[in-house]
């Protein structure tokens, strides 16, 4: 240490001067040994021939870079097809609808007008309710929210939906009809509520959405046919015995949050149930609501209640969403 403060210039001048007889040793080194050197802190990178290069990058381009395949355009012989064998399934589907629960149609040759226009104004704001779903739904998910909804606690989730969800829906039911903005406010929250509930929906592929969007409308309009034409309060009886699976139902639906993983075999059961006794449950349910509509508006033709349109939506629209869902 002394010796360098001494002479601070004598351990540059002699790294200089080492690093200079390494650089020709190594030179030398290179140039008369075909072996790699064991000390490669001192010499540059050896770099691949440039022919080896050559062939990689040629190799590459043959296996990665080949012409793509031209895109032929849809097959119209195959879309043709499917469209004439779906409207055959939905002709087929309705007709056997038709023969089996409609055998004894209406006593009084047909819908009177007053039953009809009731009925349609029904469709108009079921309609008009499940595109408000839509919209908000998809608002909602653009803005995030479906990712804060999947984070929290599904408990939460279940029990705070339900609790808005019957709010909005029995405000609007005890709201007068005459009263038209609280009626119609209380109508779009409940409708923002389930789109509330339903955003996550829009993860899934729009060609999935669209395709059970039109089976529901096809399996609710073939059985609103049907509820439309039967013999008058034909159905009616169905609301208890509809209740009870409803209720069966639901519980199914809540199996996965309450049974263990390894209870595979249940989980399976349930999920069965919640699938295709839903679907069961609820499109007997299309079939009630659509001869308690009926029957309520010869109620309101009589002057016994008032006619309100938005109220008899509603159920409609719920069936539309647990139909829509499976």
């Amino acid at each position: 240490m002394a010796c360098a403060i001494r002479r601070p210039f004598a351990i540059a001048s002699a790294l200089r001067q080492v690093s200079k007889s390494t650089l020709v040793v190594n030179r030398a080194f290179h140039q008369a040994s075909p072996f790699k050197p064991a000390n490669t802190i001192f010499t540059s990178k050896p770099t691949a021939p440039i022919t080896a290069i050559a062939k990689s990058r040629n190799a590459f381009q043959r296996t990665y870079m080949q012409p793509a395949a031209p895109i032929s355009g849809p097959n119209t012989g195959n879309l043709k097809q499917r469209l004439i064998y779906g409207a055959g399934i939905f002709g087929g589907t309705v007709l056997a609808i038709n023969l089996v629960f409609n055998r004894e149609t209406r006593e009084d040759g047909g819908m009177p007008p007053f039953e009809r226009e009731f009925l349609n104004s029904v469709f108009v704001h079921t309609g008009l309710g499940v595109g408000i779903i839509g919209v908000a739904a998809s608002a909602l998910h653009r803005s995030g929210w479906s990712y804060r909804l999947m984070s929290m606690n599904p408990w939460l989730v279940i029990g705070g939906s339900l609790a808005l969800s019957i709010g909005a829906m029995y405000g609007t039911f005890n709201t007068n009809p005459d009263n038209y903005v609280q009626k119609y406010a209380l109508w779009a929250g409940f409708n923002v509520i389930q789109a509330g509930v339903l955003s996550p929906l829009m993860f899934m592929s729009p060609a999935i959405l669209a395709r059970a969007g039109l089976y529901t409308v096809a399996m609710m309009g073939s059985i609103a046919f049907v509820g439309a034409t039967a013999k008058q309060e034909k159905y009616l009886y169905l609301g208890g015995p509809l209740l009870a699976g409803v209720a069966l139902v639901a519980v199914s639906g809540l199996a996965p949050l309450v049974l263990p993983a390894t209870a595979a075999r249940t989980l399976m059961w349930t999920e069965n149930i919640w699938l295709w006794g839903g679907l069961a449950v609820f499109g007997a349910f299309t079939l009630y609501d659509v001869q308690k509509i009926l029957h309520h508006a010869r109620l309101a033709e009589r002057g016994l209640i008032k006619k309100d349109v938005v109220n008899e939506s509603i159920s409609l629209e719920l069936d539309f969403l647990n139909i829509f869902i499976r």
